[in-house]
């Protein structure tokens, strides 16, 4: 009996130490980025942006993200003109969707679909997989080939404002193959010559998806416990990445190329909620 008591004394003890020091972790990242919360007018920003009759194309709209996104973007209907590019055709039942333009895609043979990226504004690229679906080279091929050659193609058609979902963390010279590409195609997308380029680095995203990935739902699972307290630590609503997205649209850009982290990006999706 006394050898159990000591052994669950013990054990609780390193737990405790385990979630003080874990808190501490999040903390830490929680502060890590500093970031100013602009002042906006999101209304008047909307009804000007509006009188600008711009039109703009969504790829991967069938994701979550471009799910959300697609959402946002009818509601506050900023756009004459919205059109979904993706590999096959999508039904809405809600009227508001019944005006979008759909156009499907090869994505193996791009180049053949150059017409349906012509035209556009603006530009937003959910696109995305992952290896555990895919297999490495499937990833690779979604994650970079189809969205660097959207982005080409896009580039090519108009499009002045190119819009990339990508991951907290990418980097081009990782080892991690997941950081890696994103951090390349990031690169080469930037090396297109955009008017105005914005990447979105979020951290796990939040959201309740109709695909199985059991890694993502366990992170999830046990970082929405925390997200109440560290909201940007390692983790973020999936509505707030769209928002933002859709509020950062609104904004006059200030550099030519724009790397949004997690906190920026949950500072936005936060104004974007405020309609």
């Amino acid at each position: 009996m006394n050898i159990l008591k000591f052994n669950w004394s013990k054990a609780l003890s390193f737990f405790t130490v385990f979630v003080v020091a874990l808190a501490a972790v999040f903390q830490y990242l929680e502060n890590s980025e500093t970031v100013e919360i602009p002042r906006m007018d999101l209304k008047a920003m909307e009804e000007n942006y509006r009188q600008k009759n711009r039109t703009c194309f969504i790829l991967g709209s069938s994701g979550e993200t471009g799910k959300a996104l697609l959402k946002e973007i009818v509601e506050r209907n900023i756009f004459s003109k919205i059109t979904l590019i993706g590999r096959r055709q999508l039904t809405f039942e809600d009227k508001a969707y019944e005006h979008l333009v759909q156009k499907v895609v090869d994505f193996e043979k791009l180049e053949e679909y150059a017409e349906a990226f012509q035209g556009h504004d603006v530009g937003y690229c959910c696109l995305g997989t992952t290896k555990a679906k895919a297999g490495a080279e499937g990833f690779f091929r979604v994650d970079h080939d189809y969205v660097l050659k959207s982005a080409e193609l896009a580039k090519a058609g108009g499009c002045s404002h190119f819009h990339l979902e990508s991951s907290k963390g990418a980097d081009k010279t990782s080892s991690f193959l997941y950081l890696k590409t994103k951090g390349q195609v990031e690169a080469e997308i930037g090396d297109l010559g955009f008017e105005r380029f914005s990447i979105y680095r979020p951290a796990v995203l939040l959201v309740d998806r109709q695909e199985s990935r059991p890694t993502e739902w366990m992170a999830r699972t046990f970082l929405g416990a925390f997200s109440s307290v560290f909201p940007t630590a390692m983790s973020i609503p999936i509505t707030s990445v769209a928002r933002a997205m859709l509020v950062n649209t609104l904004q006059d850009g200030e550099q030519k190329v724009e790397i949004l982290e997690n906190k920026a990006i949950y500072n936005l999706g936060n104004i974007g909620d405020q309609k």
